[in-house]
């Protein structure tokens, strides 16, 4: 090979490696994550799947997320669900929870591998406090409607659905979720906790300030009660749907600040 044509492989072998380096360096890995898992939880009426924006947006990122199916037939039900999960962590964990996932998470969190909490739109009681129990001294929104059958599950009326649960999607998308709703053993909201995992572990909150599920004020009171670090956001009760970067860049946040406290 002469001169000339080893000078110039050289030199292309020389950019690959630059232009590698400057795409590794903007996409980071599970490996450069010192919190790389994360664990979502879901809501009320709904089910794992309407996390797929912020899956999709994480696992971009590098992070290994897995997602709880809660049965929402009992708080022990859905708390042995997320342990499960966690139980599979290959290590620690950021633990994340919607609505009344926000509860679950509160209670499962005490987990030795959880290492922070994020609520999204999240109720988060105290030890010895029940899930309705937060509701109290705040005023309910006429948006938001639960019908309760005769076995005691409830679900949102279907009239009330988009207004009360989801008004910044499209109707087509709030339809889908309508009929795909997963009722709730409404028995759930008095369960009394028996851990609360937000008094021994870091906390964020995402609040959506156009929730009709929950009073504002009762959403901001959760959040200082707790002392979580707050992002707001114009988002309906759904946001865990429409707001996925946000959600997001708050877990992320979350995990490289956890990261790097482990590592001083």
């Amino acid at each position: 090979m002469n001169s000339t044509k080893r000078a110039v492989l050289t030199a292309i072998a020389a950019s690959a490696l630059s232009i590698s380096t400057a795409v590794q360096a903007q996409s980071p890995t599970a490996s450069h994550l010192t919190i790389p898992n994360v664990v979502l939880v879901h809501g009320a009426f709904a089910d794992g799947s309407g996390w797929r924006g912020v899956y999709d947006n994480l696992t971009a990122r590098g992070y290994k997320v897995t997602i709880v199916q809660n049965p929402l037939t009992s708080l022990a039900d859905d708390v042995a669900a997320t342990r499960r999960v966690l139980d599979l962590q290959p290590g620690p964990t950021i633990l994340v929870g919607h609505s009344w996932g926000g509860t679950v998470i509160t209670e499962a969190g005490v987990h030795p591998k959880v290492a922070g909490l994020v609520y999204v739109s999240a109720l988060s009681p105290d030890v010895g406090e029940t899930t309705a129990q937060q509701y109290e001294g705040f005023s309910p929104t006429p948006e938001f409607v639960i019908d309760i059958r005769h076995d005691g599950f409830g679900v949102i009326n279907s009239a009330k659905f988009k207004a009360g649960f989801a008004h910044d999607t499209t109707d087509e998308d709030a339809a889908f979720m309508r009929d795909s709703q997963v009722p709730i053993n409404m028995s759930v909201f008095g369960t009394r906790l028996e851990n609360a995992a937000w008094r021994t572990k870091p906390s964020w909150a995402i609040i959506a300030t156009e929730d009709k599920a929950f009073d504002l004020e009762m959403l901001r009171h959760m959040a200082k009660k707790i002392g979580a670090k707050v992002t707001e956001v114009s988002a309906s009760h759904a946001l865990f749907i429409t707001q996925p970067s946000v959600v997001s860049d708050t877990i992320d946040a979350a995990a490289r600040s956890l990261g790097a406290a482990t590592a001083n």
